[in-house]
């Protein structure tokens, strides 16, 4: 029991610290091997931007106009693909003329799309962006430079995340309030708020840490993943996606990496979005994310294999052990109670273990108690993350 306990805790440590401080010490001795950007005079590549979009009738034309006016003097082709939308999408673009291509699919899902719109590109560059997010006016110049340096495959940009004011009233968040005395409500609205503002501040912070991750990565070698919201592939590294592929930003990256080449972090190419106002939404993505990485590998096991995956260390040690990191918190509990009358040090291991998920799972009834009927319901949680994933 004492080796599960210690096996179980040096895995949870070298996963979220450990692994951290290698690259950090990796990152200052690897330096030089950072891509080699363009040169003030050089002229960009033309682009293929693909969307794929699912009843974004409402966002497409700002997000049109925002990827219109970028500074951008190389050619650009806008790609938006319809997957299944049942509201007016061609109507939406249809101020936008010859400037906007756009190509519709029968709801085949997000991976069918990106296909669909990759196959409707004629540039070299492929860039892939959502219609929910903004860019910079720069950022497409910033996005682009990498691929100067040959070895360079896959780039992806920085997502800033802001969030939305909390405490918003709509008419779906007042869950039948209206028969509350008005005190009563008021104090409902306020902890609304402040739930959702301690939820943002909380995805701010880890989004943060797994951007100072990729960057670390990008400078030893390469990134193991980007930002579906902005990211750039050279179109000869494209392969279609598997169907229902649920990481495409995932996948075509690491692709990229086991076909020779590197996959970096850009921080000046930037998109902006919210985070998002509840757990509920959080937690959906993150169980995504996690059944992602599952089928990642078994779509591509060669990520497993040292001598063909040129970042196997780096993919092990992010990807592979935050799936090990579950089993590692059930292992330490198990030994914990196992252990706890042996010596005190076990006893105050399991104490704390107990304080920290009952404060977990006090916040999470804190949520649900605060978050609008709809949003607790499962089945429609479960339609929606079968719709066309734009975040």
């Amino acid at each position: 029991m004492r080796f599960l306990f210690w096996g179980s805790a040096a895995v949870i440590v070298y996963v979220y610290a450990g692994y951290p401080l290698l690259l950090a010490a990796w990152a200052r001795l690897a330096r030089e091997r950072r891509s080699r950007h363009v040169s003030p005079g050089a002229c960009p590549p033309a682009v293929s931007i693909v969307i794929a979009a699912r009843n974004e009738a409402a966002r497409l034309p700002g997000r049109i106009s925002n990827l219109l006016a970028l500074d951008y003097p190389a050619p650009r082709q806008i790609i938006v693909v319809s997957d299944g939308s049942t509201d007016d999408t061609e109507g939406a673009l249809a101020s936008f003329a010859d400037a906007v291509e756009l190509v519709t699919i029968d709801g085949g899902g997000k991976a069918a799309a990106l296909n669909a719109g990759v196959a409707r590109a004629k540039h070299d560059v492929l860039v892939f962006a959502d219609a929910r997010q903004t860019f910079a006016d720069d950022t497409m110049l910033a996005l682009t430079a990498p691929f100067a340096d040959s070895r360079v495959g896959c780039v992806s940009g920085e997502l800033i995340l802001g969030c939305e004011p909390g405490g918003r009233r709509t008419g779906s968040d007042r869950r039948g309030s209206e028969m509350q005395p008005p005190a009563e409500r008021r104090a409902l609205i306020e902890r609304r708020g402040h739930l959702s503002s301690t939820v943002a501040d909380a995805i701010g912070a880890y989004w943060r840490y797994e951007k100072t991750l990729r960057s670390l990565e990008s400078q030893v070698g390469s990134m193991l993943g980007a930002t579906g919201a902005i990211y750039a592939l050279r179109r000869e590294l494209w392969r279609p996606l598997p169907e229902g592929t649920l990481l495409d930003d995932v996948l075509a990256p690491m692709r990229s990496v086991l076909a020779g080449r590197r996959a970096v972090f850009e921080p000046t190419a930037r998109a902006y979005d919210h985070t998002a106002q509840d757990a509920t939404a959080e937690a959906r993505r993150k169980i995504r994310t996690l059944a992602g990485n599952f089928q990642i590998l078994w779509l591509e096991p060669r990520l497993l294999v040292p001598f063909v995956n040129p970042v196997w260390l780096q993919y092990l040690s992010h990807k592979v052990g935050r799936l090990v990191v579950p089993y590692a918190l059930l292992g330490l509990v198990a030994a914990s109670i196992a252990l706890a009358t042996a010596h005190p040090f076990y006893a105050v291991a399991l104490a704390a273990q107990c304080v920290a998920y009952l404060l977990g799972g006090y916040g999470a009834l804190l949520e649900m108690d605060a978050a609008p009927d709809s949003a607790r319901t499962p089945s429609a949680a479960l339609v929606k993350e079968g719709r066309t994933a734009n975040a």
